[in-house]
């Protein structure tokens, strides 16, 4: 859908090893100094769905497709990027590009880890990467105001509207808050996403952590949470360094290493279930002898729309959608039981498509 998450913060906080282990890979480098991410990496993950195991033993399918998120690992922001300090707006015009943003954020000491502020002071961090990002957005409403105040000298109504909000708008971000928390009406809404603002965009927070306090929680992740509650938004405490290394077992030590550390699954997964939903994704399924499969739709979309997902033609030519869901099939056990209690539906073009639905498309060719 190219639909993309991007992972930010400062230098050195554990962006790439995150990376990394999200993408099973060695693919972005993590290295202890600023800036070994220049080129931003980007990583195709597979969203974790436990329902993809229960639809491959109920219909014995010949092979399982999950659906997938892309990451992007963005280098490392430092004070004065957006005036162009540490290569600032190469790495914001990445930014920019991504729909999301996963920011993660330093939470343990470790001498041997070099810290760019020479400090471990999470919200410090946080405040830093977010006056980057508003002095970026500052800047671009600027740019927007020069061109409409030309366009509000006339008799044109709308550009005047436009400009008081643009006004308001950049008075709002001066005060150092973020234009997601902006309060505008649906008739402005467009405005908003046509200035494409770097903190106009969701946002939740990975907390990287030490071992211990993984288990035990500490003052950093505390203040992250508050933090983050007062945005609206979420934190992922993880513990990178342990992702990095889950990431590289088989399924068998896997599962022994968790277990050992007392996990029920890796910390990533959550990682990834989050980002999916920030993005404004969900998950319907289509399921069968030959193949059980996961397929990415942005939620309330119709059934017309979920079927392109599919291929273009299902769309074009739709004529119903056969739906059942997930719970009813794994309730009771098979189609014909489901069709039998009377759950399995045959709905048209204005149907909104549901997390969990399984479908079957009937279209002209």
């Amino acid at each position: 859908m190219g639909i993309a998450c991007g992972i930010v913060g400062l230098p050195n906080v554990g962006k790439s090893t995150l990376f990394n282990a999200l993408t099973s890979s060695v693919q972005a480098e993590a290295a202890n100094y600023p800036f070994c991410t220049i080129d931003p990496n980007v990583g195709i993950v597979n969203v974790p769905d436990e329902r993809l195991a229960v639809l491959d033993a109920l219909y014995s399918t010949e092979r399982t497709v999950p659906t997938t998120i892309e990451f992007v690992d963005i280098a490392g922001l430092v004070k004065g990027a957006a005036s162009g300090e540490g290569l600032g707006n190469q790495f914001l015009s990445h930014i920019r590009e991504v729909d999301a943003i996963a920011h993660v954020v330093r939470c343990f000491e470790d001498e041997n880890v070099v810290h760019v502020s020479n400090q471990v002071n999470p919200l410090s961090d946080i405040e830093t990467i977010n006056t980057e990002l508003l002095l970026k957005d500052v800047e671009s409403v600027e740019k927007r105001i020069e061109t409409v105040t030309k366009k509000a000298r006339g008799q044109d109504k709308e550009a005047k509207d436009e400009l008081e909000i643009l006004i308001e708008l950049r008075e709002f971000l001066n005060t150092g808050k973020t234009a997601h928390l902006f309060p505008v009406n649906e008739t402005y809404k467009p405005l908003m996403k046509s200035l494409f603002l770097l903190t106009d965009k969701p946002v939740m927070f990975i907390a990287n952590t030490d071992e211990q306090s993984l288990k035990t929680g500490n003052t950093y992740i505390d203040q992250v949470k508050a933090y983050a509650a007062s945005q609206g938004s979420i934190v992922v405490p993880i513990c990178a360094k342990i992702e990095a290394e889950i990431a590289q077992l088989d399924n068998e030590d896997r599962d022994l290493f968790l277990q050992d550390m007392g996990m029920e699954e890796p910390g990533l997964y959550r990682v990834i279930k989050e980002a999916y939903s920030l993005l404004g994704l969900i998950t319907y399924l289509t399921a069968g002898k030959k193949e059980v499969r996961a397929w990415t739709v942005k939620k309330d979309s119709t059934a017309p729309q979920a079927a392109g997902v599919i291929h273009t033609d299902f769309e074009k030519g739709f004529i119903r959608a056969e739906v059942m869901k997930y719970a009813d099939l794994q309730r009771l056990g098979n189609e014909a039981a489901v069709k039998e209690a009377g759950l399995y539906k045959v709905e048209g073009k204005e149907y909104i498509v549901h997390d969990g639905d399984i479908m079957y498309f009937r279209f002209n060719v």
